[in-house]
C-alpha cells in the first residue's frame, strides 16, 4: 500500500517490519517472540505459538506478565469463528466495597487508598485468571501438549537470560517497592543494586513451578499443592483470597463485538472489555467524516479523533463493567443511529466538554502484548497484565510466583458501577482486535498502555483503513489521547500541529509516548503474513518460512 500523508509529514519508522508465507509471531521481547517460532517450527500452531510466548514472557518481562495475573485471549479460528477467551481476575469472595478507604473523597477518579492497599501487598491481590485461560485455549483450540509449549520458557528460567535495559530501568523505579518483598529483593536487587543491562537472570524456583505446572496442569494452582501455598502465605500477609476462590474460578468464552467501518469488519472484545464497545462507537462517529481527504496528522483530522475520544469516555465512565453486575447498553453504544445522534453535537470549529455522570481511572500501565498467525488459518491476539509494575511488588515464597494487584482496578468508593462487590470482574481497556474485509482477516493487533489502549488501537485501525498505511508506519505513527480533559499529543507531531489544536480549544502537552509497544500482524493479497512491532517497547516480530521437505523425497548413499 502507499500511505498518505498530509503535506509535510511523514512518519519515520524505527524498526522494520519481517514478511513471511508460513507464519509470523510477534511479541514485546525477542525471546519469547523466538519460543513461539520455535513451537511452530515443532508443528504448532498459532495457539500453542501465542501460549508458550505468554509463558516466556512470564520469565523475561516479570515486571508485566505472570501465571498469576489476567487478560484476553482474541482467537480467529480457519472456519472464521472469533472466540474471545475471558481469563480477567476477580475480586475475592470476601471483597466488600468499603474494603479500601479512599484518601480522597471529593474526586471520584483518586484510587489512592490508605496504605497503599490496592496497590502494594496481599491485599491487593485479585483472583488470577491467566494461568487457567491460557490452559483453557491450550486444550480446545491447540494441537501440541502444556508439557511443549512450556519448555521454552522453562529453559529461559533455568539457565537464564540477559537483562534488557527497559527490565534495568523498570527494577531501579520501583526499587523501593521490590524491596518490600525478601524474595523479589535477593532476585532484582542483589547487594540493594538493580540488575544491570546485560547481566545474566536465572529464575530457578519458578523454573521448578514452571515444570510442576507443565507435569500436572493448572490445577496445581487452582486446586493443589501451589495453590494452597498461596493461600496459606498470603492469608499471613493480609491477604483474603482463599481456597473457594481458586476452585471457583472459571474462564468464560464470549462472543465478539463486531461493526462495520467503510467495508471493513472489526472485532474486539466485549465488557467487561472497553475495546469492542468504543472502538466501534469511535469508527461509527468518524464514519461521518471524509478523513482520508483530512489527512493524518492534520489539526483538523486530530481534533474529530480527539473529540471522538471524549464521547466515547464520556459513555464508557457510566456503562461499561462487568455484565454480570452492570447491564451495558451494548446495541445502543454501536449503533449508526447513537453516533448520528453524537455526530450532529460534534462541532468541527471548536472542542467541546462532553462531560461524564461518574468517572474512575483504576488501570495500571503495565501490560504485553502477543499476536500470531499461522498458515493453518489461526490468528491469535491477545493481552495480558498483572497490572501494576511487578503487580503487587509480592512473591509466593519459594515459587518464583509475582502476585497481581489487579483490586487496583476497582473504584475504592462504594455504590459505583466500578466498585468492589465479591467475585466481579475487572473492567479493562485491552484491546486484541482484528480487522477482516469480505470474510478475509486483513489484520491483528493490541499493545499494553491502560486507559490509553483501546484509543490506540482505534488510531492504528484509522491509519490502516483510511490512511492507506504500511503496517510498520500503522503502528509506529505518532499518537493523540484524551478523556475529556487534556489533550496529550506525542512529540512527533509538530509544534505548529498543537499550536492549531489549541487554537480549536484543546488544552495540549506534549508527551514523548502514549500507551505501549504495539505489535500487529498484516495479512497480504498475496498470501503472505507481514508482521510489526513499534518503537515503545522491545517488540520483535519473526517470520517463518521454508518448511518440511516434498513428500516422498528422501536421500540414500550408494
Amino acid at each position: 500500500m502507499t500511505t498518505k500523508f498530509v503535506s509535510g509529514f511523514n512518519v519515520k519508522c524505527e524498526k522494520s517490519s519481517v514478511t513471511s508465507g508460513r507464519a509470523v509471531v510477534v511479541t514485546n521481547h525477542p525471546l519469547a517472540s523466538a519460543a513461539g517460532t520455535q513451537i511452530l517450527s515443532s508443528g504448532g500452531n498459532a495457539v500453542d505459538a501465542a501460549i508458550a510466548s505468554l509463558f516466556a514472557l512470564t520469565v523475561v518481562e516479570p515486571m508485566m506478565v505472570g501465571v498469576l495475573g489476567g487478560g484476553l485471549i482474541h482467537l480467529r479460528d480457519p472456519s472464521g469463528q472469533h472466540i474471545i477467551i475471558d481469563g480477567l481476575s476477580t475480586a475475592p469472595n470476601s471483597a466488600v466495597a468499603n474494603m479500601f478507604t479512599p484518601l480522597r473523597d471529593g474526586l471520584p477518579s483518586e484510587r489512592e487508598v490508605v496504605g497503599d492497599l490496592n496497590s502494594l501487598g496481599a491485599k491487593a491481590f485479585a483472583v488470577p485468571g491467566a494461568l487457567m485461560a491460557w490452559c483453557h485455549a491450550l486444550k480446545v483450540y491447540g494441537s501440541l501438549t502444556l508439557h511443549d509449549v512450556l519448555l521454552p520458557a522453562i529453559s529461559l528460567a533455568e539457565h537464564g537470560f540477559l537483562v534488557t535495559p527497559y527490565l534495568s530501568t523498570c527494577i531501579s523505579e520501583n526499587a523501593d517497592r521490590i524491596s518490600q518483598d525478601k524474595e523479589l529483593e535477593a532476585l532484582f536487587l542483589p547487594g540493594s543494586q538493580p540488575l544491570m543491562p546485560g547481566s545474566r537472570l536465572r529464575r530457578l524456583d519458578y523454573a521448578a513451578t514452571l515444570r510442576a505446572i507443565a507435569a500436572k496442569g493448572a490445577e496445581i494452582v487452582y486446586d493443589g499443592e501451589i495453590g494452597d501455598r498461596i493461600v496459606n502465605n498470603l492469608s499471613t500477609r493480609g491477604g483474603i483470597i482463599s481456597s473457594f476462590d481458586l476452585k471457583n474460578y472459571s474462564v468464560i468464552e464470549r462472543n465478539p463485538i463486531s461493526s462495520d467501518y467503510r467495508g471493513f469488519e472489526i472485532f474486539g472484545p466485549p465488557p467487561p472489555a472497553s475495546s469492542g464497545v468504543h472502538i466501534s462507537q469511535m469508527l461509527n462517529i468518524l464514519e461521518g467524516y471524509d478523513m482520508a481527504s483530512l489527512g493524518f496528522g492534520s489539526p483538523e483530522s486530530l481534533h474529530l479523533i480527539a473529540e471522538a475520544m471524549k464521547i466515547a469516555f464520556a459513555d464508557r465512565k457510566v456503562s461499561t463493567a462487568d455484565p454480570d453486575f452492570v447491564s451495558v447498553p451494548v446495541e445502543k453504544l454501536i449503533s449508526k443511529e447513537y453516533a448520528k445522534q453524537r455526530r450532529e453535537k460534534l462541532s468541527r470549529e471548536k472542542a467541546l466538554n462532553w462531560l461524564p455522570e461518574a468517572h474512575f481511572n483504576g488501570e495500571s500501565n503495565e501490560t504485553t502484548h502477543v499476536t500470531v498467525a499461522d498458515e493453518k488459518g489461526y490468528v491469535v491476539s491477545t493481552t495480558q497484565t498483572i497490572n501494576g509494575l511487578f503487580g503487587a511488588c509480592l512473591s509466593v515464597p519459594g515459587t518464583g510466583l509475582i502476585a497481581n494487584n489487579y483490586m487496583l482496578n476497582f473504584d475504592p468508593h462504594p455504590d459505583r458501577v466500578l466498585s468492589v462487590a465479591p467475585g466481579k470482574r475487572v473492567f479493562t481497556s485491552m484491546a486484541p482486535m482484528i480487522v477482516e474485509q469480505n470474510g478475509r482477516v486483513v489484520a491483528a493487533l493490541g499493545l499494553p498502555g491502560a486507559l490509553r489502549i483501546f484509543p490506540s488501537a482505534f488510531q492504528a485501525i484509522l491509519n490502516l483503513i483510511d490512511y492507506e498505511m504500511d503496517l510498520q508506519s500503522a503502528v509506529e505513527a505518532p499518537r493523540i489521547w484524551t478523556e475529556g480533559g487534556v489533550l496529550e499529543v506525542e512529540d512527533g507531531f509538530s509544534a505548529d500541529i498543537c499550536e492549531a489544536l489549541f487554537s480549536l480549544g484543546h488544552e495540549v502537552s506534549r508527551v514523548p509516548r502514549i500507551a505501549g509497544g504495539m505489535n500487529a500482524i498484516k495479512f497480504n493479497p498475496d498470501g503472505s503474513i507481514t508482521g510489526s512491532a513499534c518503537w515503545r517497547a522491545d517488540g520483535v516480530p519473526i517470520g517463518l518460512g521454508g518448511g518440511l521437505a516434498r513428500a516422498g523425497v528422501g536421500f540414500s548413499v550408494n
